[in-house]
Order: C-alpha cells, then structure tokens, then sequence
C-alpha cells in the first residue's frame, strides 16, 4: 500500500473490525537486486513518517462522527523499522512528536551521520517496550559522544543488539580511561543485549575494561579492525561470552604472526554455538589456514564462514573445501580471489584491488567450477560458495 495514501484508508468502520496494529517492520530493503521503483530503507521512513504527519492533519481537520466534539478513535500502532540521517531527522522527529490516529513505534532504530543532540532527541521520543536495535554508525561519536547517548538506552529494557561501528573510539588518546569506565558502565546497564558491534575502534588491550561489565553473555561480536592485542583475545576466550557466540566478526586483523595461536584458541571455546565467522582481510596465507583448519573444524555447527581479501591460494581453497566436509552445516562461504589468479603479486589489501583490472577471470571461472564440482561429489551441492560480497550480509543476528 503506498504510505503516502493511508489517510484514504478508513481507520474504523465499525469497532469490532478497527485496526489496532499496522506492521510494516522488515518491508524495507536495500536490496540490489530490486528494481529502480523499490522505495530504500531511507525514503520508506521518510513515506512513513510523511504519512504519519498528513494522517494527523486530515484526521484534524475533518474530525470523524457527527460532531467535532465526538471522541477521537484510538490511534492506530504502525510497528516500523526506522532509518534516518541529517536529511531526514526533521521529518521522523514531527512524525514522532505527532499524535494523530497513527502511531509509531519503533522496532529497529539506524541513524547515520547525526550529531549527538540529535540522536538523543529521537530516542527519547521513541516508546520504550518494543525496540530491540539501535544501531549507530557513522556518526564520528567518539567516546565523549557514546557516554552522551548511552545513557538513553537503559530505558529500552528489551534491547537486545546495540551496533556502533565507526565511532571513531581511539583508546591511543590522551584522557580516555574516564570514557573507558563511564561506557563500560552504561553497557553493564543494557541487561538484555545479546549484540554488540564496535567495528572500526581501536579498542587494543582495553576489552576487559570495556566487556566486563555485561551481566550476561553476549551471542553475536563484531570487532572488525579493532588492533586486538593477545590479552585481549585471552580475556575474550575465558569470559562467560566464549561459549555463547553465535556470530563473531574478527576482520582486519593480523593472523600471520603472533594471535594465530590466539585465534585458535578463542575457535576453540566458541566451538559449541558458533555459527557465523567473519575473518576478512585477516592475512591468512595456506599455511595459516592449515593450522587453523583442527579448530574450525570443530565448529561443528557453524553456517556461515567469511574468507573475503586473504592471499590463499587456489591449492588452499581447495583444501579447505576437502576438510571443512565435516561440517555439514556450512552453507556459505565467502572465499577471496585466489592469490595465484592475478598475474603478478596483488597488493594489500586485496578486497581493495578490482577485480576486473587485476584478476584472470577464466581462471577463477574454472576454479568456481572445480569447487562446485567438489562440493557436489561431497554431497555439499547445496552449499554456496563465492567470492560476491553482496551475498556475505545475508547472516543478521536475528537471523541466526
């Protein structure tokens, strides 16, 4: 239904037939693969707001029933997933500030790009029962800025996943330890959540400080390019978090030199649950694979495995699909382009090189093949692999 339009749609006919509950959540997407007249995930919030803002104008200015004094029929609860940025900030403000006949309430709430006023500003006008997400990213927060926001969360008692990549967190600087402290203990204060993303951060040997607040364990970790040291991956294999993740995201990390042994271990203690892996642009070379092959392996459960930018070569590839035929559950697996299909010595990283200018695609066709063929003879024919990113998101924690 075009959202634009729903003040044309009577709210109540009679009252043993009103509508009490629109649920929209998980309608948008931003999809590649829609066609050019799929409304994104960005301009569906704004229709949405849009609607809720004209609904209550209409709803105003033509009051319902005989008389302008009659009572007003009670609102309408449009369950949505809301996206904004500095664009659209204005518009899902006066939506939410509105009350009119619809009423909305968030689920899943994403801003970009906005200052911390105006984050602030939002949450506190969102209902409190039924938000599960937050998910701020590049907003360049910082830790001044996190320990300004956080502190709104507690009042979501059923968050589940907060996701804060890209906020710009360097522990390197001067004065931090009081950030530190105060996140930690705003974090400690989320007692549900189950999710946390805080990609992009230099968090080196500050994870103990940052985590060991949470009253209970965490299921999915993203701490993509977060310059880990080994005590941090120590800490993380014997806290209560270990043996409960389902997803975790160890990307941009060195694992040629000294946190293979690390790395092991961790795969080790999170073997029971774990069913995502994200190890991309980790430097993982054949030899670095077969060492950790015992361990991933042991990851019996696990379904999703990400490989993208490592310079494994096609002998590599090959081998890991002949090991990882134990793991039955494995349906994806995003691998790189093997380092022996470019024709000299690819740079670092290679998810940054394209692929079109530096790869022998015939070879790389003939290799996709060979491993279909492998995976099929291993009665695997089902399980996907490739080197498309665009495949690698499908995996979110409430999809686990």
């Amino acid at each position: 239904a075009n959202l634009l339009r729903v003040h044309s749609i009577p709210l109540a006919i009679e009252s043993r037939c009103r509508l009490k509950v629109l649920d929209v959540t998980g309608l948008q997407s931003d999809d590649t693969d829609r066609g050019p007249e799929w409304m994104s995930l960005w301009s569906c919030t704004v229709a949405l707001a849009k609607a809720c803002v004209e609904v209550s104008k209409h709803h105003h200015e033509c009051p319902s029933g005989a008389s302008a004094a009659a009572p007003r029929p009670l609102a309408v609860e449009v369950r949505a997933d809301l996206f904004v940025n500095s664009t659209s900030f204005n518009v899902l403000r006066d939506a939410l500030q509105t009350a009119g006949p619809l009423r909305l309430k968030c689920r899943d709430f994403h801003a970009e790009e906005l200052p911390v006023a105006s984050i602030v500003s939002l949450l506190e006008l969102l209902e409190p029962t039924g938000v599960r997400r937050v998910d701020l990213r590049f907003n360049n927060l910082g830790l001044t800025g996190l320990c300004a926001v956080l502190p709104h969360l507690a009042r979501f008692t059923g968050l589940l996943s907060l996701r804060l990549p890209y906020s710009n967190v360097n522990v390197r600087r001067v004065a931090t330890e009081a950030g530190l402290r105060c996140l930690a203990t705003q974090l400690g204060r989320l007692l549900c959540l189950k999710e946390l993303n805080l990609g992009s951060s230099r968090l080196s040997g500050k994870l103990r400080q940052l985590l060991g607040d949470l009253q209970s364990p965490l299921e999915s970790l993203e701490l993509a390019a977060c310059f880990l040291l080994p005590s941090d991956f120590t800490f993380l294999s014997r806290s209560l978090h270990a043996p409960a993740l389902k997803k975790l995201d160890l990307s941009g990390h060195d694992f040629s030199q000294n946190l293979l042994q690390h790395l092991q271990h961790l795969l080790e203690e999170t073997s029971a649950s774990l069913l995502h892996l994200d190890l991309m642009e980790c430097r993982l070379t054949d030899a670095c694979l077969e060492s950790l092959l015992p361990a991933l392996c042991r990851c019996s459960r696990l379904r999703c495995l990400g490989l993208f930018g490592n310079p494994i070569s096609t002998a590599g590839l090959k081998n890991l699909v002949r090991k990882t035929v134990v793991l039955q559950d494995l349906g994806l697996v995003v691998y790189p382009y093997p380092s022996d299909c470019f024709p000299s010595e690819p740079p670092w990283p290679l998810a940054a090189l394209p692929f079109e200018e530096a790869a022998d695609g015939e070879r790389l066709a003939a290799l996709g093949a060979e491993l279909g063929h492998m995976l099929a003879s291993s009665g695997r024919a089902h399980a996907v692999w490739t080197t498309s990113l665009c495949r690698h998101g499908a995996l979110d924690y409430f999809a686990l």
